[in-house]
């Protein structure tokens, strides 16, 4: 009987997140594609529609696999109003992906439950919440720590925090699946040295690295799980 309410207040949570979750994103999209055409009707500089259009499709093409990549593999780590709050108030992999799943990996909690449900949106919400206060004081104190953060011995470190996040993260998840993970590491690792230029397409190699990763993932279950001779003969 418990279980039975439970699940009912679940599903009514998810459902009480979509709702909300919609309404938050059509407001957004409203906001963000309305503000440009508000502040050009108001100062009476309007770009021609036309080339506006052509210029949108020409970006919007290249960002289109990247936006469904993301969304296939980012939705199901994070669960609905995760999800919802991530992709509204964005930098994903630069923060809330990371908070996301070291808050699972804490509290134990697994893609696809409940638990994980909960903890990522309150890690995503708690993130948001501190991303915009550090914002507020970084606005305030730009001024005074103008020559501290443009200090040349201060560069290196700013151009490496993603690479150094993202290096702390994978080393827990290299050192539990190394089989897995070597291989596209290596090819990645390799692909983004042959073409430098593939470094600013990283959300859209997301594809062919997680495509590498299930493959491998697939024939280690199908080697394990085969009856060894020994079971066969018995």
């Amino acid at each position: 009987m418990n279980e039975e309410i439970k699940r009912e207040q679940y599903e009514k949570y998810l459902r009480s997140t979509h709702r909300l979750g919609r309404i938050a994103i059509l407001l957004t999209l409203v906001m963000l594609i309305g503000a440009p055409f508000v502040f050009g009707a108001y100062l009476k500089a309007m770009p021609d529609i036309g080339a506006f259009a052509k210029g949108f499709m020409s970006i919007g093409i290249v960002y289109l696999v990247s936006c469904i990549a993301e969304y296939l593999i980012y939705v199901p780590m994070l669960g609905a109003g995760g999800s919802y709050l991530a992709f509204i108030t964005g930098n994903l992999i630069n923060m809330k992906i990371p908070c996301a799943v070291n808050a699972r990996d804490i509290v134990g909690a697994k893609s696809g439950t409940a638990e994980n449900e909960i903890i990522s949106t309150l890690s995503i919400a708690t993130s948001s919440l501190v991303t915009i206060v550090v914002l507020a004081l970084g606005v305030m104190l730009l001024i005074p720590l103008q020559p501290l953060l443009q200090s040349p011995a201060l560069q290196p470190a700013f151009d490496n925090v993603v690479p150094a996040l993202f290096g702390a993260m994978a080393c827990k998840y290299y050192r539990g699946n190394r089989k897995i993970a070597a291989v596209p590491l290596i090819v990645m690792s390799l692909l983004f040295i042959l073409v430098p230029s593939l470094t600013g397409s990283t959300s859209f190699m997301i594809i062919p690295s997680g495509a590498i990763a299930i493959g491998l993932a697939y024939l280690f279950y199908r080697r394990s799980a085969r009856p060894s001779e020994t079971e066969v003969r018995s």
